[in-house]
């Protein structure tokens, strides 16, 4: 093995093991060996992902692309930075067509719709997502983790029961996947089968816990202070509502919460909400670090993600105080009887 492929695979390990700082050393001095190789590129722009630094990330997946326009994963990994945290829909599914005119594999075709799919339903284009999924290959797969993430695409853009099949079958070829078994449980919960859906939640909430915190997750006491400092980002109308709030920060809901129906990966929990439109008030705000980090992309987006969950919620619930959204959405709302 040469030098260069080396530092190209020691790079990749100190990723998958959580190393982002050795990880990033191994790609550097791979780049100063060759900084033309696209492969280079593409760890460099992983990694910086991984640290929340999309910009840089960025830079270094066009320029992967730009020695290899035929590089899909790096194609691929640009596109899904676009989606989420960007956001910038359209610009995304214009890079995965690109990518799909140099897909051949059932894997490599499967991977770029996919990703096409969750971008058109987050811009909420659900009829092209449906008719997204028909493109979507039957397998076999060489990637075993495509037959969970096929099923979450069709159960996601409408297509419950072949969804469905697909889900069950990936948390049966893996137990221990908490994906797998976290959409199997909003698949049996949307089919109407709460019981066995909050048991496949609670092993959800157990799983989740074994996992280690990403590599740049801060201490709670930092975390709580900006959790204070979105609330004051508030608008002052849904300010009010949180004027006597106590706010606790802990690491998932409790298991006794999640076996009354509450997502084990909501956000917050909003409990004893008291009153109704501009006087609603709301008791105590749990909020749950673990889930907050899984959805951003470092410590940088903490704050706004923080933001994002209050105001939307907030608003909601000045409309439906008595609502208790639980499995359907990223809040669970217990009213006080």
């Amino acid at each position: 093995m040469d030098r260069f492929t080396a530092h190209l695979d020691r790079g990749w390990d100190l990723v998958t093991k959580g190393d982002l700082v050795g990880a990033l050393c191994s790609a550097q001095e791979g780049l100063e060996i060759d900084n033309d190789s696209p492969e280079v590129h593409n760890l460099m722009g992983y990694i910086h992902a991984q640290q929340g630094d999309v910009d840089t990330a960025l830079q270094h997946y066009d320029q992967a692309t730009a020695l290899d326009e035929t590089y899909i994963e790096a194609i691929l990994n640009a596109a899904e930075l676009l989606i989420h945290p960007l956001h910038r829909f359209p610009e995304a599914a214009q890079k995965i067509d690109e990518a799909l005119e140099y897909c051949e594999t059932a894997d490599e075709i499967a991977d770029a719709l996919i990703l096409k799919i969750d971008a058109l339903l987050q811009h909420g284009q659900r009829d092209e997502a449906h008719r997204t999924l028909k493109r979507l290959p039957d397998g076999p797969f060489e990637n075993p983790e495509l037959v969970f993430r096929v099923g979450r695409a069709r159960f996601d853009a409408g297509d419950a029961e072949s969804g469905f099949k697909l889900i069950e079958q990936a948390a049966e070829l893996s137990p221990v996947n908490p994906e797998a078994l976290y959409y199997l449980g909003l698949a049996l919960d949307a089919r109407g089968d709460s019981r066995l859906a909050t048991l496949r939640f609670l092993q959800v909430r157990d799983l989740d816990l074994q996992l280690p915190p990403p590599p740049w997750a801060i201490p709670p006491d930092q975390f709580e202070r900006r959790v204070k400092t979105a609330i004051g980002r508030l608008p002052l109308p849904l300010q009010a509502h949180l004027d006597n709030s106590l706010v606790v920060v802990c690491e998932t809901p409790g298991a006794e919460v999640v076996a009354q129906g509450v997502d084990p990966r909501a956000p917050l929990l909003f409990d004893s909400v008291e009153g109704e439109g501009a006087d609603v008030s709301i008791g105590h705000i749990f909020v749950y670090q673990r889930n907050i980090e899984r959805v951003v992309l470092g410590v940088a987006d903490i704050e706004d993600e923080l933001f994002r969950c209050l105001e939307h919620e907030l608003t909601a619930v000045r409309e439906h105080p008595t609502m208790a959204k639980t499995r359907q959405g990223p809040l669970a709302l217990k009213t006080k009887a």
